[in-house]
C-alpha cells in the first residue's frame, strides 16, 4: 500500500485531514515515539552524543585518508 507523509503546523489540518479520510477511503496514522519501518528496514534514531574519537582510531588503524574513502565510495563498480 502506497504510502504518504504530510506535515503540518495546525491542529486544524489534521482534523480536516481526518473528516477526509472517511469519504476518500484512506487511513491517518500516527506514529508518534514509533520506530519508522520502510520497505521492510527498520529505521532507528540515533544518538547525538556519539564519541567521534572511538571512530578515528579505526580509521588511523587501517591507514584509512578521508580523501581516499570519499574516491572510492564516488566510483561506479
Amino acid at each position: 500500500m502506497p504510502e504518504v507523509v504530510i506535515k503540518y503546523k495546525k491542529p486544524e489540518t489534521l482534523r480536516i485531514i481526518k473528516s477526509l479520510a472517511k469519504y476518500l477511503d484512506f487511513v491517518v496514522a500516527d506514529n508518534k515515539g514509533k520506530k519508522n519501518v520502510k520497505e521492510n528496514v527498520t529505521i532507528i534514531p540515533g544518538n547525538k552524543d556519539i564519541n567521534i574519537d572511538e571512530l578515528s582510531q579505526i580509521f588511523t588503524a587501517n591507514n584509512a585518508e578521508a580523501s581516499q574513502l570519499r574516491k572510492e565510495a564516488w566510483q561506479r563498480k
